[in-house]
């Protein structure tokens, strides 16, 4: 007996073998299973948010940011005698610390002190300093970050930890985003400045520019926050990464003989990040100049001349 054919085009098509696959009115069996215990229209339900989430999820993901690249130019932390070892019982009680958010620009400084010491008597030079500010001036703290004696040894100032970015007291207008470094001794016009000195001075400013990117040759931006600066307060003031205190405030600081050295101790400084001396500053690594805007707060200022 002859079974009728169906007419061409009117078989029904299967569906596919693969759950969940194109064109599947089916949902995965990792799906059907949980929902099987779900009333039908919370089964709907579910299913929505559960694609929802999943999409949320996705965007998420996707939106997060790249991870920030560290700086490529980092030079290594020199050593660094602690507050403790000068300090003694000279501590005064003071206000806490405050801190900025990093380091974008190094003031040079000298102590205007007798030079020549013997480099064992640089912790008590330096605790004499401290208490000539904090007890005959009234300061809260010894204003200089780093103090560097004649012969190259790094000592930590003013306190809240030698390794963050401390808010100092040492260039009026200029105590933020910047650190300042003091030559233990005076050097004026026609005064030598021992190179073991240079090179520690070098050494703690390739170290602190360094997370922040910063050529130590190059130029950086900086607002001043006060107005007995020679700057204006609120004006834009464009300073060498590694700057003299004459170069912010109205003084002969740090001397004409080591304000004349400084040229050196940018280069040196650069070498110690890892900088190629052929390469321009602030070109190689998107060290581009840095605007730097902080609040008026004057707190500080009058400890920096």
């Amino acid at each position: 007996m002859r079974v009728p054919r169906r007419p061409r085009g009117a078989r029904k098509p299967r569906p596919p073998r693969i759950p969940g696959g194109s064109g599947s009115t089916r949902l995965p069996r990792t799906v059907t299973v949980p929902l099987g215990f779900v009333p039908g229209a919370a089964a709907a339900v579910a299913l929505v948010l559960s694609a929802y989430g999943v999409e949320r999820a996705a965007e998420s993901s996707d939106a997060q940011p790249a991870a920030r690249l560290a700086p490529v130019f980092h030079a290594p932390r020199p050593d660094i005698v602690p507050r403790t070892a000068w300090i003694g019982d000279a501590a005064r009680d003071q206000p806490p610390p405050r801190y900025d958010d990093q380091v974008v620009a190094v003031f040079i400084h000298h102590t205007d002190s007798p030079n020549g010491y013997d480099c064992a008597d640089a912790p008590g030079i330096i605790r004499s300093l401290y208490e000539g500010q904090t007890q005959g001036r009234d300061w809260d703290d010894l204003g200089y970050n780093f103090v560097v004696d004649r012969c190259g040894t790094v000592y930590e100032g003013r306190a809240g930890g030698a390794d963050r970015p401390v808010t100092g007291a040492h260039t009026q207008g200029f105590n933020h985003r910047t650190a300042g470094i003091a030559a233990l001794g005076t050097f004026t016009e026609g005064v030598e400045v021992p190179d073991v000195m240079l090179r520690s001075i070098a050494a703690v400013a390739a170290w602190k520019l360094g997370p922040s990117g910063t050529d130590p040759r190059s130029d950086v931006r900086l607002v001043s926050s006060n107005g007995g600066s020679r700057y204006a307060a609120g004006a834009t003031a464009v300073l060498p990464a590694v700057a003299g205190h004459s170069d912010g405030y109205m003084t002969d600081c740090p001397g004409a003989a080591l304000h004349a050295r400084l040229p050196e101790i940018r280069d040196l400084a650069a070498r110690l990040q890892g900088r190629d001396a052929g390469t321009g500053p602030g070109r190689d690594t998107g060290t581009d100049t840095q605007r730097v805007t902080v609040e008026d707060d004057a707190r500080n200022e009058e400890l920096s001349p």
